[in-house]
């Protein structure tokens, strides 16, 4: 059975459309049913339930979903790894929440790259529950995530606190502190990215008796930029890690609203996975980072 079997049933259940994926994949809509008829009958259990609407997955469909695309990950990560030793060259695979691996960590990996020629980086951003499983299947060599780890497979240590805080243009009429039950009036505009504070702030607003989806949500976006933007021109206000704004604080273009009821700011852990192959790059690299720790994030 080949790898490509796995890649398109992911694709496929994924988009829910064989001639969608046919056509992006650029082969026939035959050929690619072939795929994954050869996994069905790999696997012994018919995967989707084909119609005129598309696809939709079995229940042995969604077990399947689950694994697949860990699997096709990393078996790449594998060849990847072997052509890299092939070439005598060594990489670091981080991945890190969103905030910290797109505003902080380049410049550490700057600074580090500084002390450490020989290392190469390869940084991706996820979700903290992502990372935890890329960490411990190998697919990256260590984690930045939001949240002590409780499962005790991972070495870890704490690197520092992301400061989220609520943000408005610097024109927008709203007093300088506010409450929950204020919030409830304003339009809110939200990042698709930052599930892990959506959560946190639904857990604090439902503990203190408000519902949830009584917020006035206006947007909720998948670009940081986009959210930024949206604020700026004054549609709404937005909770935001300070690392993805502090440059427009800083140009007085958004200003930090006082939000009294709860803070939502999230621990940052580095994690490694415990008791995994001896790796040099990780071990230089978590060595130089306790001694520079948070104050070399950008």
């Amino acid at each position: 059975m080949h790898i490509e079997c796995f890649e398109y049933f992911y694709k496929v259940a994924t988009v829910k459309s064989i001639s969608k994926v046919a056509k992006s994949a650029h082969i026939s809509q035959s050929a690619l049913s072939q795929q994954i008829q050869k996994l069905e009958d790999s696997l012994g259990f018919k995967l989707l339930e084909r119609s005129n609407k598309g696809v939709r997955l079995t229940e042995m469909g969604n077990i399947a979903l689950k694994y697949s695309d860990n699997i096709t990950r990393t078996y790449k990560t594998m060849i990847e790894e072997l052509e890299n030793a092939k070439r005598k060259k060594q990489i670091l695979r981080i991945e890190a929440v969103f905030p910290i691996a797109n505003y902080a960590l380049p410049c550490t990996l700057y600074e580090t790259k500084e002390k450490f020629q020989n290392h190469n980086y390869d940084l991706v951003s996820n979700f903290s529950e992502n990372i935890k499983q890329n960490v411990l299947n190998n697919i990256c060599d260590m984690g930045f995530i939001y949240g002590k780890p409780s499962d005790d497979s991972f070495s870890y240590f704490k690197v520092g606190t992301d400061k989220i805080v609520l943000v408005a243009s610097m024109d927008y009429k709203i007093q300088d502190e506010i409450s929950t039950r204020e919030l409830m009036e304003y339009p809110l505009i939200t990042l698709k990215e930052e599930t892990e504070i959506e959560e946190k702030l639904k857990k604090n607003i439902e503990n203190l008796g408000y519902n949830f989806e009584g917020l006035n949500t206006l947007f909720d976006l998948h670009s940081i930029e986009a959210v930024k933007a949206s604020v700026l021109k004054g549609y709404g206000i937005s909770f935001l890690s300070y690392l993805t704004i502090k440059q427009e604080i800083y140009k007085k273009q958004i200003k930090v609203i006082d939000f009294k009821d709860f803070s939502l700011d999230c621990d940052v852990y580095l994690i490694t996975k415990k008791d995994s192959h001896s790796n040099e790059l990780a071990n230089e690299f978590i060595q130089y980072f306790k001694k520079i720790g948070q104050k070399s994030f950008c």
